[in-house]
């Protein structure tokens, strides 16, 4: 789950076999919900509270050479208005038109204006960073080999996880990347985080690693490169910082 500015998100199970987009309010009522295919992966509230973003892992497309497919929806909390799935998007590739039925989305991070987002596109065994536009409709890409972006609070830099080598088998290193100049700052956490990690104030990160049986702990590190990682919740999972 996440939540900001009295918004809360919520992946939950609908049956047995199905699960549910749960839009919450500041005092956990529920106030709209989504039926969505595939097991819960990632969920994301804009800053304003107004945007709500998830992605789930769905079985079937057999197109997928990644070896897995996503959905990534968003819905707009305020009007009911819903993305079913960002593969209805246009795509602009390398400054070119791009189709291909291998395309999936995941991990969204929202701008200011609840318009603009950011999240990772794979397709042809490479991902992507990509830009989009909810009321266009369509995203472009802006760099390789980062996913699951975070935008920082002052909207100047993206927290993200870079594949080792671009492999994501080797697993990833939490990185930041700076929007002005493109430059890329590896965090001082050395260990693989596969996590779509969260900002705690414009210096410092938070994100869920796992014991050897499994269990979460959310750590920190500044995202200057500087420090050391420190653990700020043991047995916890998917911060959400609220002012």
């Amino acid at each position: 789950m996440y939540a900001a500015a009295g918004t809360g998100v919520c992946l939950k199970p609908e049956t047995a076999w199905s699960y549910q987009v749960v839009v919450l309010d500041a005092a956990l009522r529920q106030t709209r919900a989504v039926s969505v295919p595939g097991l819960p992966n990632r969920a994301r509230v804009s800053a304003s509270g107004r945007m709500v973003s998830w992605t789930t892992f769905v079985g079937g497309d057999s197109y997928t050479s990644s070896g897995f497919s996503t959905r990534t929806g968003i819905l707009d909390a305020r009007t009911g208005a819903t993305v079913a799935s960002l593969e209805e998007f246009g795509i602009t590739r390398d400054g070119r038109g791009y189709r291909n039925p291998d395309v999936n989305y995941w991990g969204v991070t929202f701008t200011a204006d609840d318009n603009r987002f950011y999240a990772t596109m794979s397709t042809g065994g490479k991902r992507y960073l990509v830009r989009g536009d909810l009321a266009a409709r369509t995203v472009e890409t802006l760099k390789e080999n980062v996913e699951c972006p975070s935008l920082s609070p002052d909207g100047t830099r993206l927290a993200f996880k870079e594949a080792v080598d671009a492999d994501p088998a080797k697993g990833w290193r939490l990185s930041v990347l700076d929007l002005a100049s493109m430059r890329v700052t590896p965090t001082a956490e050395t260990r693989s985080v596969d996590d779509q990690a969260a900002w705690l104030d414009n210096g410092r990160l938070a994100y869920t690693l796992r014991r050897d049986d499994g269990q979460p702990d959310v750590w920190g590190v500044p995202a200057d490169g500087s420090g050391t990682p420190t653990l700020v919740i043991p047995g916890a999972e998917s911060p959400s910082p609220l002012t």
